[in-house]
């Protein structure tokens, strides 16, 4: 019969367990066309067998009788009993379907799998390169000898059978921050960091070689800098420019005279006659000593605070006359000397202005002393305004006080006289000394 051609090349062959329970039952097989005809009995089981697989279990009303269960397969179904078990067998080699025999078959390969023959030989066939592989879009095709591996590219994992990304920065393989990207990651540091040379690790970066935007000073600390400024200079509230300090406005004890501000700094100056001692103080500059005077010749360069004097040599007036440097006499021989002090010594002093009172600013002191003489001393003339008074310490020697505080510049002329008295001799004299008292302009 014609319907028996090619049977065995879509035969499946069936093991039914137990094989015992067979015993009892009529079977029949029937090989079929695709529409059911033509079919062959044959044996004690039935198999409808097609090449167009049709579902006979579901489209044939009660396809088994009695006791047999129906079980579809491709190309017929089978009649078994309850308790069978169906196990298919491969396909036997180099079979045709029946109705097929006439398509053209492949050629011929002598080679294994996998190898294609290339002369006498066989060669392994790149599948990968031929795109003859079943490797997903995700998946890298990796060609193998006689076949071909499919694999993950780098940063992917396989998860059933696609490739899905890794997230690297679960792992914590960066020290500061890990951003993850598609197969692979990268890592960041924070600012005032930069990446080492293993990408991982983050680095101090040293900002002061690198232009911070410090005007004067740029320390550099672990992820950042700090600005300093130069003595003199504070930081402005943008924390890197440098603004000078105005000391001078800080107090007004900086400088004994005047502070002047410098960029970074300040320098105090002193008025005219004075010069800088130290930094801060000012200090009379004598100007005699110094030969800057401007005292012509017969005159005396006296200095004061803050500049000089030039008095005559010769100062005895009439009816004085002049004994010695600074010491003048009115002999008794002359009528106008009855009243007067017998001698005046010329002497010259300097104060401050503003100096706290009561001071004791000159002590006379008595040159001659004669037995038995009782000594007062008082000031003569001059002091108009009570500004001094005098302290005697003892018979021959007294002090002169500054009474009020005074303010230069100021000149004062003092006829300070000491009386001597010598009530055994009934007799009576006199001296003066004129004191010429120099105020300053300034405290010191």
């Amino acid at each position: 019969m014609s319907t028996l051609k090619g049977l065995y090349s879509t035969f499946v062959i069936y093991f039914i367990i137990p094989f015992y329970q067979f015993t009892s039952y009529h079977t029949s097989v029937v090989l079929c066309t695709q529409n059911h005809q033509n079919c062959l009995l044959h044996g004690h089981f039935s198999i409808l067998h097609c090449f167009n697989n049709i579902n006979e279990c579901e489209t044939i009303p009660e396809a088994c009788k009695g006791e047999m269960k129906c079980f579809n397969h491709y190309g017929g179904y089978l009649c078994l009993p309850r308790s069978a078990s169906v196990i298919p067998a491969h396909d036997p080699p180099n079979q045709i379907p029946p109705g097929l025999d006439n398509q053209p078959s492949e050629p011929y390969n002598p080679c294994p799998a996998g190898y294609e023959p290339q002369g006498d030989s066989c060669v392994d066939v790149d599948e990968c390169e031929r795109d003859e592989h079943d490797c997903q879009p995700s998946q890298d095709c990796i060609n193998t000898e006689g076949s071909f591996t499919c694999q993950c590219p780098g940063g992917y994992r396989k998860v059933g059978t696609e490739c899905i990304d890794i997230d690297e920065c679960r792992y914590r393989y960066c020290q500061h921050r890990c951003v993850n990207v598609p197969g692979s990651f990268s890592c960041q540091c924070e600012p005032g960091f930069q990446l080492a040379g293993n990408n991982r690790s983050c680095i101090d970066v040293d900002e002061c070689n690198m232009g911070a935007p410090c005007s004067q000073r740029c320390y550099n600390t672990y992820g950042t800098f700090l600005c300093r400024c130069e003595q003199g200079y504070e930081l402005g509230p943008d924390g890197f420019a440098c603004k000078d300090i105005d000391e001078c406005s800080y107090s007004s004890y900086l400088c004994q005279y005047q502070c002047v501000n410098e960029p970074g700094k300040f320098s105090c100056i002193c008025p005219e006659g004075y010069q800088l001692l130290g930094t801060r103080l000012c200090q009379d500059i004598n100007e005699c000593e110094t030969g800057t005077h401007q005292c012509a010749d017969g005159q005396t360069c006296v200095n004061i605070h803050g500049g000089h004097q030039c008095v005559d040599t010769n100062r005895c007036q009439e009816p004085y006359v002049q004994v010695s440097d600074n010491r003048c006499v009115c002999p008794v021989t002359k009528p106008g000397c009855r009243d007067l002090p017998f001698s005046i010594v010329h002497r010259y002093m300097s104060i401050t202005s503003e100096r706290s009172v009561p001071s004791d600013i000159f002590q006379i002191q008595a040159t001659s002393v004669y037995p038995g003489a009782y000594n007062t001393f008082r000031i003569r003339s001059g002091d108009d305004n009570g500004d001094f008074y005098i302290r005697q310490i003892n018979n021959i020697s007294a002090m002169l006080v500054l009474a009020r505080a005074v303010n230069g510049p100021k000149e004062y002329v003092l006829d300070l006289e000491m009386v001597s008295v010598n009530p055994l001799m009934s007799y009576q004299t006199s001296s003066a000394l004129r004191l010429t008292v120099y105020v300053g302009p300034y405290a010191f």
